[in-house]
């Protein structure tokens, strides 16, 4: 990811003692944002050239400034920085797209954060005007937000020109294909046939075909065929285990989300205010289970895909895959979708001497329960997400011939967060208990493009870490080693790059300085004995059990294990962050037609899992358009 633009801090754009910011009182938001974009509206329907679309940016934009598209410009996800680069986009995609005006919305009084408002951050140092737009494109509806920052105009006479700083533009629906909900729900009652048609739908006999196979039941491959189905797109899901939910059911007992509820809600479906807080992981799994069946998905259980492979002629997948009694069967589809999450196979490293060790050695996958191990002197190995939740387990499963004794190795430095000060700093205004409509909020959080997310979030995890300053201080006394993440900005990257690195804490942190758990610091190990490990240091410690709770491999070695080496050696990157600041790989091409991965947290699928089922839509009602990615 390329390096961001500095934050448009109020002095840099200008403002000081004798050039005071604008007031609340003296900024008439509504205007400013109705103004500003029918200056834009008039330059993107005009077809103007490249050089009248630059002297338009110029004037329009400050030069550090952002375009952030998913879809709606571009059939991709793309972060345009600086106006060279937004001045060459809007040149190379306009006549292509033919966007209508964008109209800011009032809100009517629905949705207070998408009425114009004047918005000051925190530490006083930023302002700017965000408002939230609608639009269309020759195919599609559109949202848009764009932030305006205040520049001073006309030298010392006070007056102040509102200019962007970054604009978003998404693809919400496609118009001659609404998605059928709402007023496009079935209208006319189902007397008698319901069972009977359901029971057809879920067959696909005679041998039929789905337009769409998806492999995994998780919440991944649920959003998308929840998305699919309701823009008319028939589609199978195929899932190895017996019921829909034990991707999590299946894990060790004291797994429970880490995400607050404000943030994990589904498509269609939210969670009940009723619902805690915190998912328990089993809660969860059955809540999978009702969400597949209440909309109604097709879904085969202890399904297993057996191999996938395209047709090199019409680009078409075959797909063999077997069922729980053992029926073969084999599937020919347009499009193919991994929604196996990053689940590869359990990374275990390689430690000599492994085999001299009396006792047993697990990954964090092979655990289930504290109980397990009653009595014995148990190692964990890792310091992040998954070690601290099995190392509460045994903890609070007692201390000594009775209980379980336990031990955390940390190897590398870890960023620590607490979810209670931490969420309420990262997602205050969004995901909160009287934050705006789910949908809303993702949208505004998508508005921020990354590369201008890192500098704002370097500034939240500083406020975090204050926050957090007591419960830091104490892992530093006991030896833990904190980071305050990759570049500074707390788990952000972490999420986007490793999908790991972090624990975001609900009270293990505590146990730690506690000594409930006791901690290995600098824990390098050198070798397994009969005994336990020896470490780097010289240091050994006594165990019965180690477990390694040191992630997965590559999602790569699923695909490596369906489709063969031809497709896993030539498909582009899955996950990271591409030099926009954009996650590679999933929900976008990927260079193999027909061929999508879907993957992420539940706020991460919820979002996306549109974006997939639309492109889908798009290719298969002839609609869908060129895709203006990075050369």
């Amino acid at each position: 990811m390329k390096e961001s633009f500095p934050l448009p801090i109020l002095t840099s754009l200008g403002f000081g003692p004798k050039f005071p910011t604008p007031t609340p009182t003296s900024v008439d938001a509504p205007s400013i944002a109705a103004t500003f974009l029918a200056k834009l509206s008039a330059h993107l329907t005009s077809s103007p050239n490249t050089d009248d679309l630059a002297a338009a940016v110029d004037e329009l934009f400050i030069d550090t400034c952002y375009w952030r598209d998913l879809l709606a410009f571009t059939w991709d996800f793309r972060t345009f920085s600086g106006k060279p680069d937004i001045a060459q986009f809007l040149s190379d995609r306009l006549g292509y797209t033919a966007p209508s005006p964008f109209r800011a919305k009032s809100g009517k009084g629905k949705v207070e954060e998408e009425k114009p408002t004047y918005v000051v951050d925190e530490e006083g140092d930023m302002a700017w005007v965000q408002a939230v737009f609608e639009f269309q494109t020759a195919v599609g509806g559109g949202y848009g937000i764009v932030r305006l920052v205040p520049t001073p105009a006309n030298g010392d006479r006070g007056e102040v020109e509102w200019k962007a700083h970054c604009v978003f533009t998404n693809l919400e629906s496609l118009l001659s294909f609404p998605e059928l909900s709402g007023a496009h729900r079935a209208q006319e009652p189902n007397h008698g046939k319901w069972q009977s048609q359901r029971d057809a739908e879920l067959a696909f006999e005679g041998g039929e075909n789905p337009t769409v196979l998806i492999v995994g039941a998780g919440q991944s491959g649920l959003d998308v065929a929840a998305r699919l189905k309701y823009l008319g797109v028939r589609t199978l899901v195929v899932e190895r285990n017996g019921r829909v939910g034990d991707n999590w059911r299946n894990r060790y007992d004291h797994l429970c989300l880490h995400d607050r509820i404000y943030y994990d809600h589904m498509p269609y479906i939210p969670f009940p205010s009723t619902w805690p807080v915190y998912t328990p992981a089993r809660k969860l799994a059955n809540w999978l289970e009702s969400y597949a069946e209440s909309l109604e998905l097709n879904i085969w259980t202890s399904t297993t895909v057996i191999s996938a492979s395209q047709d090199a002629d019409n680009k078409m997948w075959r797909v063999l895959v077997k069922r729980g009694d053992g029926e073969e069967r084999v599937f020919v589809v347009r499009h193919f979708i991994m929604a196996t999450g990053f689940a590869g196979k359990p990374f275990m490293p390689s430690v000599p001497g492994a085999a001299n060790f009396k006792g047993p050695i697990l990954h964090s996958t092979q655990h289930k329960k504290a109980l397990d191990h009653e009595g014995k002197r148990v190692v964990v190995v890792g310091a992040c997400t998954a070690a601290h939740d099995i190392c509460t387990d045994y903890a609070d499963h007692g201390v000594g011939s009775v209980g379980v004794d336990v031990t955390m190795v940390q190897r590398n430095p870890t960023y620590i967060m607490s979810t209670k000060n931490g969420f309420e700093i990262i997602h205050k205004g969004l995901y909160e208990e009287n934050g705006p409509p789910v949908d809303v909020a993702d949208r505004l959080d998508a508005s921020f493009p990354r590369l201008m997310a890192l500098p704002l979030y370097q500034r939240k995890t500083r406020a975090v870490a204050e926050a957090d300053k007591e419960m830091l201080e104490g892992l530093a006394k006991i030896g833990f080693k904190t980071s305050m993440g990759q570049s500074d900005a707390g788990f952000l990257i972490y999420v986007w790059e490793r999908a790991g690195g972090y624990y975001l804490d609900v009270g293990a942190s505590q146990y730690l300085i506690d000594g409930k758990v006791k901690l290995k610091p600098d824990g390098h190990i050198e070798r397994f004995t009969e005994k336990g490990l020896k470490f780097k240091d010289g240091s050994e410690l006594e165990c019965d059990v180690v477990v390694f709770a040191t992630g997965l491999g590559s999602g790569r070695d699923l695909i490596r294990d369906v489709c063969g080496d031809a497709v896993a050696d030539n498909i582009g990157h899955i996950w990271g962050l591409d030099e926009e600041g954009e996650v590679r790989g999933v929900c976008r091409d990927l260079g193999l037609e027909g061929f999508w991965c879907m993957m992420g947290n539940l706020a991460f699928c919820r979002f996306h899992s549109k974006h997939l089922a639309l492109q889908i839509k798009a290719m298969e009602e002839g609609v869908y358009g060129t895709r203006y990615s990075r050369k």
